[in-house]
């Protein structure tokens, strides 16, 4: 692995996965409604459907980068650009409503996992942003399958995190004050490193 790609990959994403979505708003409303253990199930569902939809992503792209470098470079430059769009509609959506609270009665991890994995939104953002941190000096396998397992691995913290604190407190997390801060900061991060991916120079 590139260290000084990995890191920015790790501390994007980081950030892009504390972004309420799909996912997140399910595990909120999961436990604030059912408590810390229904959040927990959730998470375990979600982390399942997020392995599956991302190793495939990865598997595409390790794919596409063996059959052509030129089209994998196409993909990594559109990939930025969409950053840098998706970006701008977090800046303006942000703080705006929220999904209402699951019903009760559900098989929480079953849930969790259908959700993760049918989201198109998860298949596009990762086609984009894997990308750009694959350091084509070295073997491209091994780094989209180390990002790919990071990514799965910093979600299950994370929304295990915010299953816990709605468990315990979902009203001061999920404040439309907090949210939209949370939403505009994430945004400004991703035009940032959307704008950075594009123009950064890659290792020969």
């Amino acid at each position: 692995m590139n260290p000084e790609l990995f890191l920015a990959f790790l501390l994007i994403t980081v950030v892009l996965i504390l972004t309420p979505g799909p996912v997140v708003t399910l595990v909120i409303a999961t436990g604030a409604t059912d408590g810390v253990r229904a959040a927990l199930m959730t998470v375990l569902g979600t982390t399942l459907g997020n392995a599956l939809l991302i190793g495939a992503v990865a598997f595409g792209l390790s794919f596409v980068l063996a059959s052509s470098a030129l089209l994998f470079d196409v993909i990594r430059y559109v990939g930025a650009a969409y950053l840098v769009w998706l970006g701008v509609q977090l800046w303006r959506k942000a703080g705006r409503g929220a999904a209402p609270a699951p019903a009760r009665g559900h098989v929480h991890a079953a849930r969790g996992f259908v959700v993760a994995v049918s989201n198109p939104k998860t298949a596009a953002f990762f086609t984009a942003f894997l990308p750009q941190f694959v350091d084509p000096a070295l073997p491209a396998e091994f780094q989209l399958a180390v990002m790919c397992a990071a990514s799965v691995l910093i979600a299950a913290v994370l929304d295990s995190g915010w299953g816990i604190a709605a468990g315990l407190g979902r009203a001061w997390f999920v404040s439309p004050s907090r949210a939209k801060l949370l939403g505009r900061f994430s945004g400004a991060v991703l035009v940032g490193g959307g704008l950075w991916l594009s123009l950064a120079r890659r290792p020969a």
